[in-house]
């Protein structure tokens, strides 16, 4: 059973308001995303121009541009996270359960810890195992810590280390198209979002086409 301290509960709140009902621009009357192109340019907006290095939890090291061509929902944790955290891990599933299996089946997600001096491969695979989590389509993934900012940065999602091994931080789900750029994001972690249900059956389909 997971136990919960009145701060964890305020930090849990905080980051629900600084993201909550939000899917940026990506609204019903957006247009769907174009196809992604491999091997032509990447598009001046794409996350995948930042180079990140990755490992994810089975020791496997990657690029986010490594995602190209497969429409992926990033978002950040911490593995010793013990509110936000699993929620945004049952929140994502939630919406997926919504998704046809072939539907789901061309969706990745992609969590970047914050914390790398802690969560290493063991640790961050012992979480995907505990989640039950599908690990041909979930990575769980470290990185360096001046790259972890970075990419915070770029994602919009702000965090901050408060002692005892606790970080406050943004709780987002962010959708990028097959060539990564930004359509959706929620920051919805109790429930499914039907909006960004909606967002994700788009993305996967134009990305399909």
């Amino acid at each position: 059973m997971i136990h919960v301290n009145r701060r964890q509960i305020l930090l849990a709140a905080g980051a629900a308001v600084l993201t909550g009902r939000a899917l940026g621009a990506a609204g019903d009357a957006a247009p769907a995303p174009a196809p992604s192109r491999k091997g032509a340019p990447l598009p001046g907006k794409s996350v995948y121009q930042l180079t990140v290095p990755l490992t994810d939890q089975n020791g496997k090291a990657f690029q986010l541009a490594d995602e190209r061509g497969t429409p992926t929902v990033v978002s950040m944790f911490y593995t010793s996270c013990q509110f936000t955290c699993p929620m945004l891990i049952e929140a994502m599933r939630a919406n997926e359960e919504k998704l046809a299996p072939a539907e789901r089946a061309r969706l990745k997600v992609l969590l970047v810890s914050f914390d790398p001096e802690h969560d290493t491969v063991p640790v961050l695979r012992k979480t995907a195992d505990a989640h039950g989590l599908d690990g041909s389509r979930w990575s769980l993934a470290r990185s360096d810590a001046a790259s972890v900012r970075k990419l915070a940065a770029l994602l919009g999602i702000q965090y901050k280390a408060i002692g005892n091994g606790d970080f406050n931080h943004t709780a987002a789900l962010i959708l990028l198209d097959a060539d990564g750029q930004i359509v959706a994001r929620t920051g919805e972690v109790a429930r499914s979002d039907d909006r960004f249900v909606k967002e994700l059956k788009r993305t996967v389909a134009a990305s399909a086409s």
